[in-house]
C-alpha cells in the first residue's frame, strides 16, 4: 500500500470518530472567536491593546503596524472574513485556507520578538488550524503537489462519458 492509500485510509477513519468531529468543531469556534475581536479592532482603526510600551521590540512593531492605515484594516477585514468562514460549514476549509498564513505569521513574530504575550497562544492555534487543514484533507489534496491516482470511475460516470461520445 502506497503512502497516499494509507493517508487515505486513516483520514477516512478519524473522520468517522465522533470525538474527533467534536474536536474539529471546537477547533474551528475557538479560532474564529480568536480573531473576531482582533479584526474588529483593526477594522474599527483603534490601535490593537496589548499594553505594551513602543520601546519593546512587539509594541514597536504593532505602533508601526497601525500607522501603515489600509494594510492595517485589511488584515482586519482578513481575520474577520477568516473567522466568519470557519463558523460556516460549507465554507469551513475556506476559511482554515485563509487563516493560515495569518496565524503562522503572528506565530513566528511572536518568537522573532520574544514576545510572551502570545507565546503558547499562537503556536496552538497554529497547531489547531493544521488540525482543521489534515481535516479537510480529502479536499486539499488534489492542490497539492502530490502525484495522484486518477479516482475509478463510477456507474453514472460511465453513463455521462457513453452519452457524450453518443451525442458526436
Amino acid at each position: 500500500m502506497n503512502l497516499a492509500s494509507r493517508l487515505d485510509q486513516l483520514h477516512s477513519q478519524a473522520r468517522q470518530k465522533k470525538l474527533l468531529q467534536y474536536f474539529a468543531v471546537f477547533n474551528r469556534l475557538a479560532l474564529a472567536a480568536g480573531f473576531i475581536p482582533a479584526g474588529i479592532v483593526k477594522i474599527a482603526g483603534e490601535r490593537f491593546a496589548s499594553g505594551l510600551s513602543i520601546k519593546h521590540p512587539m509594541g514597536h512593531y504593532l505602533e508601526a503596524l497601525h500607522r501603515t492605515g489600509y494594510y492595517y484594516t485589511f488584515i482586519g477585514v482578513l481575520q474577520i472574513l477568516a473567522a466568519i468562514l470557519l463558523l460556516i460549514p460549507r465554507t469551513a476549509l475556506l476559511g482554515a485556507v485563509i487563516y493560515f498564513p495569518i496565524i503562522l505569521n503572528i506565530c513566528i513574530l511572536s518568537f522573532a520578538v520574544r514576545f510572551d504575550g502570545s507565546l503558547l497562544t499562537s503556536p496552538l492555534m497554529v497547531l489547531a488550524n493544521l488540525y482543521l487543514l489534515c481535516w479537510d484533507y480529502d479536499k486539499l489534496k488534489f492542490i497539492l503537489p502530490f502525484k495522484i491516482q486518477p479516482l475509478p470511475l463510477t456507474a453514472t460516470d460511465s453513463l455521462r462519458k457513453t452519452s457524450f461520445t453518443n451525442l458526436s
